[in-house]
């Protein structure tokens, strides 16, 4: 036979890399598989007229039939390597320190040092003195915690929303003949600073679509209706600086900590007028406000691997979006996928964030009693994307449960029985067969529905007091800004990301200089084989 072919490809690698073809697990890998697949029986059939088989012929021909023990070399190689390999992963995981402050938690004496210094600083004690000067157009708050930049509290009202999207082709095979799908018909209410505003209702209700309709985030589909801002019609490019949207999803950066999270958010949102000193004095204050103080150092992690846990997650989240200092905020589902206590923590967040003056508004799913009592307001929608309820919900929820009782035939609430779970029972599809009641129709009739009508023409007609939003430049921060923050966010997390960065250089760098020096002048070669 002609000269095997390894013995080519050995000739052809540089002497000063023949070293990583012996330390290879891949080579020993590889030539132990293709030992033991050519001894094969379907390779046992003589090759032309010498005497060795087919798979043997191949084998000599790749200059590994020599060996013969080749298949148990590749395996004591490989054995070789697990051993010494998790040595060394043991060894180094004892040795070497992690980038990053991975721990959860903060000392007391951190905290207590932190403390003392915010209070003493400058700027804190100004915005502070600010926030205790404010009044909110005579609106009543409750007992404030923390303090906020200078925001402006505005209103938000809508009249006869209604949302159609265009039917998908499949459903039109199925016999659906209309062209579009209504999903929210004739919605009209109002949030109000100072006032935690719940949306429920069954799966498919139209909670998210409402709120992702009000918020200018559903860029598909006909909306109809009336939106405006503290009386003035909304601009969806204004009103995009003055709210924020809290998605049921926290995606955050997993090798930022949770104050260079908020710090990256307010570089980009807070405006350009607001100097670092203070923007840094107002993410220590929000952190308090959201109770973050403790993990302030933390990093955030991956989700069920490290880091923060799913309920301080949420509060991240929701402390990403107060960095912005909106006047408005949209949550959606905040408390879900948490246990009850977790729940409560992020419940007790977010009633603190309304009583700084802003308008807070959150879908939720089947709340406990603890969290549906925690609201002041209540939007309550049936499936198909109807108003049922629209109004206060009153000392453990007596004026919902008085205007459902009243409907003929609906059955009491028990004492001690959850409100929400009872107004879920009471007004299903099921409910609304039995008894021949047809609550959204029920609800247009009632003085309840009267009543919103009468604040939401109200809260349509501009205050002297509130001037129309208006921004000089489309984005809070320039070009120039906006970059200096994202370089900084992706410097932080590459550094900390030791194992990314190290293979992109791996790929980037070695193996190019690898392959280039061991494929040099490769195609002024010529073998016969």
């Amino acid at each position: 036979m002609s000269q095997p072919v390894s013995d080519h490809l050995t000739e052809s690698i540089p002497v000063w890399w023949i070293w990583g073809y012996w330390i290879s697990p891949m080579m020993y890998a590889q030539n132990a598989i293709s030992v033991n697949e050519f001894h094969g029986r379907s390779w046992s059939k003589p090759f032309a007229d010498q005497n060795i088989t087919l798979g043997e012929a191949v084998l000599t021909g790749y200059g590994l039939f020599k060996e013969k023990y080749w298949f148990w070399i590749g395996v004591g190689a490989l054995l070789g390597y697990t051993i010494v390999l998790n040595a060394l992963f043991t060894l180094f995981l004892t040795i070497l320190n992690p980038i990053g402050n991975m721990q959860a938690v903060v000392s007391k004496d951190a905290i207590r040092n932190k403390d003392s210094r915010r209070k003493s600083d400058r700027v804190a004690l100004e915005l502070r003195s600010y926030l205790h000067s404010t009044s909110l157009n005579g609106l009543k708050l409750k007992e404030q915690k923390g303090m906020v930049l200078p925001f402006q509290p505005l209103s938000m009202c809508f009249k006869n929303i209604n949302y159609y999207v265009d039917v998908p082709e499949e459903l039109k095979k199925q016999g659906i003949a209309e062209d579009r799908l209504q999903l929210l018909v004739d919605v009209t209410g109002a949030f109000r600073p100072g006032v935690l505003t719940a949306l429920v209702g069954v799966s498919g209700a139209g909670k998210t679509t409402l709120m992702d309709v009000l918020a200018g985030r559903k860029t598909g589909g006909l909306i109809e209706g009336n939106i405006s801002i503290s009386g003035y019609p909304k601009n969806q490019e204004t009103f995009t600086r003055i709210s924020g949207y809290c998605e049921q999803n926290d995606v955050h950066s997993p090798c930022l900590t949770v104050i260079e999270s908020l710090l990256y958010s307010a570089c980009l949102r807070l405006p350009s007028h607001v100097n670092d000193d203070t923007q840094r004095a107002f993410v220590e204050e929000v952190m308090e406000l959201v109770e973050l103080n403790p993990l302030s150092g933390a990093l955030v992690g991956l989700p069920g691997v490290n880091g923060l846990s799913t309920e301080q997650r949420k509060r991240l989240t929701i402390a990403v979006e107060l960095v912005a200092n909106p006047s408005i905020v949209f949550m959606d589902e905040p408390t879900s996928g948490l246990d009850a206590r977790s729940a409560a923590i992020v419940m007790r967040t977010v009633r603190n964030i309304v009583n700084t003056g802003r308008t807070i508004v959150c879908t939720i799913h089947q709340p406990s009693i603890d969290i549906f009592e925690s609201f002041d307001e209540l939007l309550f929608m049936k499936r198909g994307g109807q108003l049922i309820y629209a109004g206060p919900l009153g000392p453990k929820s007596r004026n919902l449960v008085e205007f459902f009782q009243a409907v003929p035939g609906v059955p009491k609430i028990r004492d001690g029985y959850n409100p929400a779970a009872w107004m879920l029972d009471v007004t299903s599809t099921q409910m609304e067969q039995i008894l021949g009641v047809d609550f959204a129709e029920y609800y247009r009739q009632s003085k309840l529905f009267l009543q919103t009508k009468e604040i939401v023409e109200a809260l349509s007609k501009p205050n002297s007091e509130v001037k129309e939003l208006t921004f000089s430049t489309k984005y809070a921060q320039p070009f120039c800004a906006q970059f200096i923050a994202c370089l900084w966010k992706q410097n932080l997390s590459y550094w900390r990301n030791p194992q990314y960065t190290a293979v992109r250089f791996f790929y980037t760098v070695i193996i190019s200089l690898m392959f280039g020096t061991i494929c040099w002048k490769f195609g002024s070669r010529r073998y016969v084989i």
